[in-house]
This record gives structure tokens, sequence and C-alpha cells, in this order.
């Protein structure tokens, strides 16, 4: 029996660098040059270093299907607007440097020409460190507090079950949100403790946080099903622009799905307080396969 690994990127702890890079695919590239650009992409990446996402767009490309794997849909209610901006693929570069980070950014840049063409690059960082030895978002308060850890963490986040070639892999959903920090601040200490749902000194959860906090709205096992999901999320600063990086794993795309419909009041009409000072500008869907044999299996694409 083949025996599938996960990405190790996608388990391990954020690292204190992360470089996004999203491609699309080039117009009316022959298929071929499709399989060998993913085809040197795969001799480059370890699954530790770069983490690689296919999007809906370069399955289909392949003429290969991806159970579960679709392009997100955009969300318009009660004032919220959640995007989608679909990428034929992401990559997920992960380190401490930022000049190691351009490097190999280049690098792939170059394995995926002609057919994938750069279309966006977002530069992440971790910042500080919660109570519970989290990263904080640029508000201070502690990401990724309820994430499932160990067997949970894996269970909620790789798919197993389905076949050899899909065993292994996650789905994985890239948001970048933008802060308004300076609305951020003009808000008393207590209304931000209850925007999130948590006292930011000390990470508690608040007992009688409003029904609109984040973390009330997003509260992992309240869904039927329960709608966990791995975040690996980082924040990024540009000029002066900032905010996070979202990102989750998943087994399937449900979890998020479920969980983004909520905070944008589609199942009870109550927004998440969250989007009083922050917004998401893109969202896009991918998959990423698994290992085989110390690279990236891409059978399942027949590549």
């Amino acid at each position: 029996m083949t025996v599938h690994k996960t990405q190790p990127g996608i388990l391990a702890p954020v690292p204190q660098a992360g470089r996004y890079v999203f491609f699309s695919l080039s117009s009316a590239i022959p298929v071929q040059r499709v399989r060998d650009s993913l085809q040197r992409l795969a001799t480059l990446v370890d699954g530790k270093a770069v983490v690689v996402g296919l999007g809906p767009a370069c399955v289909q490309a392949l003429g290969a299907r991806v159970p579960g794997l679709h392009e997100l849909t955009a969300i318009s209610n009660l004032g919220i607007e959640v995007p989608s901006t679909p990428a034929a693929l992401c990559c997920w570069l992960r380190g401490s440097d930022r000049g190691d980070l351009l490097q190999r950014s280049r690098q792939l840049e170059k394995a995926l020409a002609p057919a994938f063409a750069l279309t966006r690059v977002t530069d992440g960082f971790r910042h500080g460190r919660g109570p519970n030895g989290h990263g904080r978002d640029l508000t201070g308060y502690e990401d990724g507090t309820e994430n499932p850890s160990g067997r949970a963490a894996r269970a909620a986040a790789v798919a197993q079950g389905q076949g050899d070639g899909l065993d292994g892999a996650s789905f994985m959903v890239v948001q970048v949100w933008a802060h308004d920090l300076d609305a951020f601040d003009a808000m008393p200490a207590a209304a931000q403790d209850d925007m999130i749902g948590r006292r930011r000194s000390d990470n508690e959860e608040l007992d009688d946080a409003p029904a609109s906090a984040h973390v009330k709205r997003t509260a992992q096992e309240s869904f039927t099903p329960e709608a966990f999901v791995l975040r690996r999320s980082m924040p990024w600063a540009e000029g002066d622009q900032a905010g996070l990086v979202f990102v989750a794993f998943g087994k399937s795309l449900e979890a998020f799905e479920a969980q983004m419909r909520r905070m944008a009041g589609l199942e009870d009409g109550i927004t998440d307080a969250l989007f009083q000072i922050s917004k998401p500008v893109t969202s896009a869907s991918f998959w990423c396969p698994p290992l085989w044999a110390g690279r990236l299996d891409l059978r399942h694409l027949e590549c």
C-alpha cells in the first residue's frame, strides 16, 4: 500500500516569516506545458519550506477532478462583502529570512513559467507570542487559540479514506484581510474585547461576550457537524496598509464555508463584530497534494 504523507508545513507551527505567491494560468497554454511546469515545481518542493496548493482552474486545465475542490462563493449580506478571487496556484514559502524567501520565490516563478504567471505576492510575519504560545494578530489578540492539536489537528486538516493520491492531502483557504487599525485604536478596550470575545491581556474567553463576538461566531464545536479547521494565519504589512493573511487547512472546504456563512450573518442574521475593523479583500481555495517518495504526489492529476 502506498504511504502518503501530508506536506509537513501544514501541521508545523507558523514560521517567523512567510511569503504567499499566487499564480494564474497563462491563456491558451497547452496541457502538456502545464504538466511540465508542475513536474518542475514538484522537484523543488518538500512540503516543509514550501507548501503548494493547486486551485480549481489548475486541476480543470489538466482534465482532472479533485472531489470537494471548488471555487469559493462570494458573499454579500447585511453590508458584508466577502469576495471570491480564485488563483490557479499558491505557494506558501516558510522560513526566517525574507531575503531567502524572495530568492526561493524567484526560483519557483522560473520553474512554473511559461504555463503559470505570477499575479500577486503577500509577505507575512509572526508577531509576538500570546499566552498559549501562538502568534498575535496586529490588534494584539492571540491568533489560533482554538486550533486542534496532535491527532485532532490531523483529523481536521488532512483527508483520509479517499484512496491513493488523495489521502494525506489537505484543502487550503487563503484570505487577505485588511485591518482599519485606526478604527480599532479608537475603540474602548472593553469594546475591543467584546468584539473578539476574549480579554487581550490574558486571552481568557468572556462568558458575557455579545452574540456578535468573533469567538462566538466561529466556535467550531457549535456547528452541526462540528466545523474544525487548522489555522495557520500570519500578519502582513505594506506601506500604511496592514492586516492578516488568514489561512485555514481542512479535510474539506465545508468547515471553513460554514464558519464564513455564519460570520457574514447568513445563518441567523448576526454578523461578526470583526467586520467593524477588518474586511477580506481576497479569498481563494486550493488543494494541497500529499507527498510520495519525498516529493509532491501529482499522479492523481496524471502529472
